[in-house]
Protein backbone atom coordinates (compact mmCIF):
# COMPACT_ATOMS: atom_id res chain seq x y z
CA UNK A 1 0.00 0.00 0.00
CA UNK A 2 1.14 3.18 -1.00
CA UNK A 3 1.72 5.73 1.38
CA UNK A 4 -0.68 8.26 0.36
CA UNK A 5 -3.63 5.54 0.71
CA UNK A 6 -2.44 4.43 4.00
CA UNK A 7 -2.90 8.53 4.94
CA UNK A 8 -6.12 8.63 3.29
CA UNK A 9 -7.41 5.25 4.94
CA UNK A 10 -6.36 6.71 8.27
CA UNK A 11 -7.90 10.50 8.08
CA UNK A 12 -11.16 7.87 6.96
CA UNK A 13 -11.22 5.76 10.09
CA UNK A 14 -10.48 8.72 12.43
CA UNK A 15 -13.49 11.01 10.57
CA UNK A 16 -15.23 8.20 11.22
CA UNK A 17 -14.21 7.43 15.07
CA UNK A 18 -15.11 11.13 15.72
CA UNK A 19 -18.41 10.91 13.81
CA UNK A 20 -19.69 7.77 15.83
CA UNK A 21 -18.51 8.44 19.32
CA UNK A 22 -17.81 12.17 19.35
CA UNK A 23 -21.21 12.79 21.37
CA UNK A 24 -20.27 9.54 24.13
CA UNK A 25 -16.60 10.71 24.57
CA UNK A 26 -18.40 14.06 25.52
CA UNK A 27 -20.76 12.69 27.59
CA UNK A 28 -17.95 10.62 29.43
CA UNK A 29 -16.04 13.69 30.06
CA UNK A 30 -18.83 15.78 31.12
CA UNK A 31 -19.43 13.39 33.80
CA UNK A 32 -16.08 13.05 34.91
CA UNK A 33 -15.44 17.10 35.30
CA UNK A 34 -18.55 18.20 35.71
CA UNK A 35 -17.79 21.45 33.72
CA UNK A 36 -19.19 22.12 29.95
CA UNK A 37 -16.15 23.40 28.66
CA UNK A 38 -13.13 21.71 30.33
CA UNK A 39 -15.30 18.68 28.34
CA UNK A 40 -15.46 20.27 25.09
CA UNK A 41 -11.47 20.41 25.82
CA UNK A 42 -10.85 16.77 26.77
CA UNK A 43 -12.67 15.87 24.12
CA UNK A 44 -10.59 17.51 21.98
CA UNK A 45 -7.77 16.04 23.27
CA UNK A 46 -9.00 12.74 23.40
CA UNK A 47 -9.52 12.99 19.79
CA UNK A 48 -5.88 14.38 19.02
CA UNK A 49 -4.70 11.46 20.98
CA UNK A 50 -6.75 8.95 18.89
CA UNK A 51 -5.59 10.46 16.19
CA UNK A 52 -2.09 10.25 16.96
CA UNK A 53 -2.34 6.80 17.92
CA UNK A 54 -4.26 5.19 15.07
CA UNK A 55 -1.71 3.34 13.13
CA UNK A 56 -0.98 1.66 16.41
CA UNK A 57 -4.63 0.39 17.39
CA UNK A 58 -5.16 -3.79 16.73
CA UNK A 59 -8.83 -2.45 16.06
CA UNK A 60 -10.18 -4.76 18.31
CA UNK A 61 -12.59 -2.92 20.32
CA UNK A 62 -12.46 0.60 19.28
CA UNK A 63 -15.37 1.71 21.20
CA UNK A 64 -13.54 0.20 25.01
CA UNK A 65 -10.36 1.96 23.08
CA UNK A 66 -11.56 5.64 22.82
CA UNK A 67 -13.30 5.47 25.89
CA UNK A 68 -10.12 4.35 28.31
CA UNK A 69 -8.39 7.16 26.35
CA UNK A 70 -11.03 10.04 27.17
CA UNK A 71 -11.25 8.57 30.96
CA UNK A 72 -7.50 8.28 30.95
CA UNK A 73 -7.36 12.17 29.61
CA UNK A 74 -9.91 13.14 32.05
CA UNK A 75 -8.54 11.52 34.99
CA UNK A 76 -4.94 12.75 34.32
CA UNK A 77 -6.68 16.62 33.96
CA UNK A 78 -8.55 16.16 37.31
CA UNK A 79 -5.23 15.29 39.26
CA UNK A 80 -3.71 18.29 37.89
CA UNK A 81 -2.49 20.76 40.77
CA UNK A 82 -3.99 23.64 38.98
CA UNK A 83 -7.56 21.94 38.73
CA UNK A 84 -7.45 21.24 42.49
CA UNK A 85 -7.44 25.13 42.94
CA UNK A 86 -10.17 25.78 40.95
CA UNK A 87 -12.73 27.64 42.69
CA UNK A 88 -16.25 25.98 42.61
CA UNK A 89 -17.55 29.19 41.16
CA UNK A 90 -16.48 27.96 37.59
CA UNK A 91 -18.84 25.15 37.21
CA UNK A 92 -20.42 26.44 34.27
CA UNK A 93 -23.00 24.65 33.40
CA UNK A 94 -23.41 21.95 35.85
CA UNK A 95 -26.42 19.81 35.40
CA UNK A 96 -26.86 20.97 31.95
CA UNK A 97 -25.96 17.45 30.85
CA UNK A 98 -26.29 14.15 32.47
CA UNK A 99 -24.22 11.13 30.52
CA UNK A 100 -25.42 8.38 32.33
CA UNK A 101 -28.57 7.26 30.75
CA UNK A 102 -31.64 6.47 32.36
CA UNK A 103 -31.14 9.40 34.63
CA UNK A 104 -33.95 10.84 35.30
CA UNK A 105 -33.65 14.90 37.23
CA UNK A 106 -35.85 15.46 40.19
CA UNK A 107 -37.69 18.38 39.31
CA UNK A 108 -35.54 20.77 41.08
CA UNK A 109 -32.88 19.71 39.28
CA UNK A 110 -35.06 20.49 36.03
CA UNK A 111 -35.71 23.87 36.92
CA UNK A 112 -31.91 24.53 37.64
CA UNK A 113 -30.97 23.15 34.61
CA UNK A 114 -33.78 24.86 32.83
CA UNK A 115 -32.51 28.36 34.50
CA UNK A 116 -28.65 27.87 33.65
CA UNK A 117 -29.28 26.97 30.47
CA UNK A 118 -31.44 30.50 29.31
CA UNK A 119 -28.66 32.18 31.51
CA UNK A 120 -26.35 30.19 29.49
CA UNK A 121 -28.28 31.98 26.09
CA UNK A 122 -28.61 35.27 27.62
CA UNK A 123 -24.48 35.22 28.10
CA UNK A 124 -24.68 34.02 24.22
CA UNK A 125 -26.59 36.72 22.57
CA UNK A 126 -24.77 39.37 24.86
CA UNK A 127 -21.58 39.04 22.93
CA UNK A 128 -20.82 40.98 19.96
CA UNK A 129 -20.85 39.77 16.24
CA UNK A 130 -20.15 37.12 14.69
CA UNK A 131 -19.50 35.84 18.63
CA UNK A 132 -23.06 35.76 19.51
CA UNK A 133 -24.62 33.65 17.09
CA UNK A 134 -21.62 31.52 16.48
CA UNK A 135 -21.64 30.76 20.51
CA UNK A 136 -25.71 31.00 20.58
CA UNK A 137 -26.08 27.63 17.66
CA UNK A 138 -22.79 25.62 19.07
CA UNK A 139 -23.36 25.97 22.53
CA UNK A 140 -27.56 26.51 22.91
CA UNK A 141 -28.40 24.81 20.32
CA UNK A 142 -25.36 22.28 20.02
CA UNK A 143 -25.53 22.71 16.26
CA UNK A 144 -22.09 20.99 15.15
CA UNK A 145 -19.06 23.11 13.33
CA UNK A 146 -20.12 21.48 10.02
CA UNK A 147 -24.21 22.47 10.22
CA UNK A 148 -22.64 26.23 11.53
CA UNK A 149 -20.11 26.40 8.40
CA UNK A 150 -22.95 25.43 6.09
CA UNK A 151 -25.85 27.80 7.40
CA UNK A 152 -23.66 30.35 7.11
CA UNK A 153 -22.00 29.54 4.31
CA UNK A 154 -17.87 30.35 6.06
CA UNK A 155 -14.97 27.85 6.17
CA UNK A 156 -15.30 25.58 8.83
CA UNK A 157 -11.60 26.71 10.57
CA UNK A 158 -13.19 29.81 10.72
CA UNK A 159 -15.93 28.65 12.93
CA UNK A 160 -13.82 26.47 14.80
CA UNK A 161 -11.47 29.65 15.39
CA UNK A 162 -15.05 31.89 16.23
CA UNK A 163 -16.20 29.16 18.57
CA UNK A 164 -12.58 28.83 20.09
CA UNK A 165 -13.23 32.53 20.94
CA UNK A 166 -16.61 32.88 22.41
CA UNK A 167 -15.88 29.88 24.38
CA UNK A 168 -12.84 32.41 26.08
CA UNK A 169 -15.33 35.29 26.38
CA UNK A 170 -18.10 32.71 27.64
CA UNK A 171 -15.67 31.87 30.32
CA UNK A 172 -14.85 35.82 31.38
CA UNK A 173 -18.27 36.33 31.08
CA UNK A 174 -19.58 33.86 33.61
CA UNK A 175 -17.06 34.35 35.92
CA UNK A 176 -17.76 38.33 35.81
CA UNK A 177 -21.51 36.96 36.45
CA UNK A 178 -20.88 35.18 38.83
Amino acid sequence: MTREVEIINKEENFIRLLEEYEKLIFSICYHITRHYFDAEDLTQETFLAVYKNLDRFDGLNEKAWVTKIATNKCLDYMKRAEHKNVASDETILEGQLEASKGYEASPEEKYLEADVKEEFARLCKSLKPPYDRIAYQYFYEEKSVQEIAAQGGVNQKTVQTQIYRARDKLRKLWRREE
